[in-house]
Order: C-alpha cells, then structure tokens, then sequence
C-alpha cells in the first residue's frame, strides 16, 4: 500500500544516530519558549478559556488579552526569579500593539521567534505569495524591534501550506519549530537548501494541555516533571531537547503559576546537569556539528 507521503525528512530511529553531546558534556538541553500572541476583536481565530470551538466575542478576547497586559509579566518575573533564559513565539501584531513587550524581552537578552501577524490567522490555507507576504512582514517587524532578524519560525496554530518551509528558507529563517516529530534536531530539505527542525513539544504545551484537554495547572506541572526526570535519564544514552511551551494568558494565570514555578524549580535543581538555553542557540550549535552527525545534514 502506497501512503501519501512527505519528503522534507527522511526516517531516522533515534538508537541509529551518532551520539554527541551538547557544550559543557551535558546531554539534555532546555528550552522555555513562550507565545506572545495577538488577535482581531470578534472576529478571525482565537482560543478560549471554556475549551474548543470558541465563539469569538469580548469575553474570548479579553481572557486572552490578559496575557499581555497581566500575565507576560507574571511570567517573565518568575523566568527572573529562576534564572531561566527564554525565547519567545512573537505575532508581529503583539510588538506593535503592545510597545511594552519589545523591550522587556531585550532587557532579558531573550530570543524573538517569528509567528506570523496574529493568531487570528493560519497560513496554511493561504496562496503561496499571501503567504510570502505574512512571513516577510511579520519578519520585519520583528527585526525592526529586536535589531536583528529572527532565525527561527513557528507558525501560528503550528500550521503550513506545502511550501512553508521552502518560503521560510528563502526568507532567511534558518529553523523552524513545526514538525513534533523527535527529541533531537533534524534537517529538513527545502528548495533553498537546508532547514533545521528544532524539537518544540505539543505535549508540554499549556494550550493543548489546559485548554483542550482540560487538565489542571498541577496535572500539567505534573506532567512537566515527569517528562524533565524521564528525559533526564534517558539523556544518559544519547543528546535530548525537553522544551516547555507556555502562553502568558493561561500559565500567566496566577492560581497557574505557583504550580508551574514548582515545576521549574524542581528542574532548576538539576542545573548544572543541564545546557539551559534558547532554540536559536541550540540551532547555531546544532549547524557546527560535522556533516553526517544530525539526520539530514548528509543530504
């Protein structure tokens, strides 16, 4: 039986792969990214607090809009508290709407990650040169606020067209955090050469967890435990990415935050066992790694 099939990556079992190690000797890398998001008033796509098929209205958007007027900063004093380096997923739409946010994120020395306009989009049903044309400005009005270009790329609601990876190349990205397939970075092939997929969790992900599965903030620290010390051990036998995704509209929440400030802690503890860094780091580390090393990269 012949599957519809994609050809960006090839098959790679993990016990396969060469084993190298990340800077420091350490095994297992971190990554806290963040979703800094905007949306239309009553109108386009948005989450909402009461779960899926959300009805656009003023509740919807103010519950999320408390992200960037309450919760962002909630969290970012807790990232502060712990020590904790951060990358953010930016609607371009935020940074303009919100001239707060741009700063405080340069204050930190955090990375700013390209996600499209605004939320209240996806590009995969776009045109290709529609589609050109929301990866360019959103790229440029990140640069415009954090004085370099971004270099990595998650679409909103995690979405591409057929041609998303081949626009982002061309546009200068050089990773993407789309394809939640493996523990380790993979190249993908575009036709403007290569593009580096950097592990991005949909499992630690507050919006999955707590909004369409409808866990509670302890059953989701819960689970950002277990997956950091079942990680943590299996990093013994090869190299591995433990990313926590956040939104400051839901972990921003305060009855969420003490429990997710736990969870960092107990992770924290285990520093110096651990490269805490940011995904475009991880990226620049991963494309000085020798030819062969990394799926895809013999390609």
């Amino acid at each position: 039986m012949k599957l519809p099939s994609q050809s960006r990556y090839a098959h790679s079992a993990i016990p396969s792969r060469p084993v190298y190690e990340w800077p420091g000797g350490k095994r297992l890398a971190l990554l806290v990214v963040n979703n800094i998001e905007h949306f239309a008033f009553r109108a386009g796509m948005g989450s909402d607090s009461t779960g899926l098929n959300p009805v656009q209205n003023q509740r919807s958007y103010a519950w999320r809009d408390y992200g960037n007027r309450v919760g962002l900063w909630n969290l970012l004093d807790t990232l502060d508290e712990l020590a904790i380096p951060s990358a953010h997923n930016i609607n371009s739409a935020a940074l303009q709407a919100c001239p707060e946010i741009g700063p405080a994120l340069l204050a930190r020395g955090d990375e700013f990650i390209g996600h499209g306009r605004s939320n209240s989009e996806r590009q995969d049903g776009m045109w290709e040169e529609d589609e050109r044309r929301l990866i360019e400005e959103s790229r440029d009005v990140l640069t415009q606020h954090a004085g370099t270009p971004p270099r990595g790329w998650l679409g909103p609601y995690i979405a591409e067209s057929s041609v998303t990876p081949d626009l982002l190349r061309e546009a200068g990205f050089t990773y993407v955090l789309d394809w939640p397939a493996d523990d380790q970075p993979f190249w993908l092939k575009t036709r403007a050469g290569k593009l580096l997929s950097v592990p991005y969790s949909v499992e630690l992900n507050d919006s999955p967890a707590l909004i369409a599965r409808q866990h509670t903030a302890r059953e989701f620290a819960q689970m950002i435990t277990d997956q950091f010390d079942e990680m943590l051990r299996l990093s013994e036998k090869r190299p591995l990415v433990c990313s926590i995704v956040l939104h400051p509209f839901i972990v921003g929440q305060p009855q969420r935050l003490l429990p997710l400030r736990q969870a960092l802690r107990h992770i924290m503890a285990q520093q110096d066992r651990l490269w805490v860094t940011r995904p475009g780091e991880l990226a620049e580390y991963v494309a000085g790694l020798p030819e062969g090393v990394v799926p895809g990269s013999d390609a």
